[in-house]
């Protein structure tokens, strides 16, 4: 069976006129999408939420919803049931649930103090979501890089995005009174956010992790996902406080990191062309 018709069995039109009505397919198909329409249902209740002022039920759905929004993909290719109609429809749900959203409920929590500004701060954030969102779908077909790009991303990712530009909603959960000059300060803060999802920065993806992990590095990293989940059950805001500095922390490594990666590449370009030099000589 030709690759267009095994990825996309239910959306594809050439494949529905040519198989019968009433032909059954196989669920591995509905799944992914059924999640990506769940985290779509969550993003938007979220902002319902946060305009009836329960705010932090509001960032549990949008963080739900980025949750589910992660997972959907992974669950596609596990299943073998990846298809253009998914992958579309799972691009348009990340506008949702990492641009939008968040940038209501921080709206609705705090920037609607800062009058025009905080909405303009909010606008900002969106419309960079949705230029990263749509710079990440066409570097996908980027052909010829080297290899050790693909362990980078090019800016801040769209779900770590909406992770950060939620703490000043974290601090204020904590006990910071979101007064007229902190939503000054947080509408500042949600550009920052904003500039830092279309720049240039490289950060890490961890794709370069692989996924096998060495056996004495079991145990810790299980027990270290149970202490994160366990914190993160008990300690909410804390948690995804401490999660969102450590994030801006690790943004300098990945710089670092991306320069000897490119520093390597470039003495091993300029060796191999000294190579085919002085073989045309000889």
């Amino acid at each position: 069976m030709p690759l267009e018709q095994e990825t996309d069995p239910l959306f594809d039109e050439k494949h529905q006129n040519a198989e019968p009505k009433g032909t059954r397919i196989p669920l591995r198909y509905l799944m992914p999408n059924v999640i990506t329409v769940l985290a779509i249902c969550a993003g938007l209740t979220g902002i319902r939420l946060a305009f009836e002022n329960r705010f932090e039920l509001a960032v549990s759905m949008v963080l739900l919803a980025a949750f589910l929004d992660g997972i959907d993909g992974r669950i596609a290719r596990m299943m073998k049931g990846s298809s253009k109609f998914g992958a579309q429809m799972d691009s348009l749900a990340d506008i949702v649930n990492f641009g939008v959203a968040p940038a209501l409920v921080l709206y609705a929590y705090m920037l609607d103090q800062a009058r025009s500004f905080g909405w303009i701060a909010a606008l900002l954030y969106c419309i960079a979501c949705c230029l990263r969102l749509a710079r990440f779908n066409v570097m996908l077909d980027v052909v010829g890089k080297p290899l050790w790009q693909n362990n980078f991303f090019t800016g801040v990712p769209a779900p770590a995005g909406a992770m950060l530009v939620m703490l000043p909603v974290y601090l204020g959960f904590l006990g910071l009174v979101p007064t007229r000059t902190f939503a000054f300060i947080a509408a500042a803060y949600t550009v920052g956010v904003a500039v830092l999802m279309i720049s240039r920065l490289p950060v890490y993806s961890g794709k370069a992790a692989g996924t096998k992990l060495r056996s004495d590095w079991v145990m810790p990293t299980f027990l270290f996902i149970v202490v994160y989940v366990a914190f993160l059950m008990s300690y909410t805001w804390e948690t995804l406080t401490l999660t969102t500095i450590a994030f801006f922390l690790t943004l300098p490594f990945s710089y670092r990191a991306w320069k000897r990666f490119e520093a390597a590449d470039a003495a091993s370009t300029s060796t191999d062309a000294e190579k085919d030099g002085s073989e045309i000589q000889s």
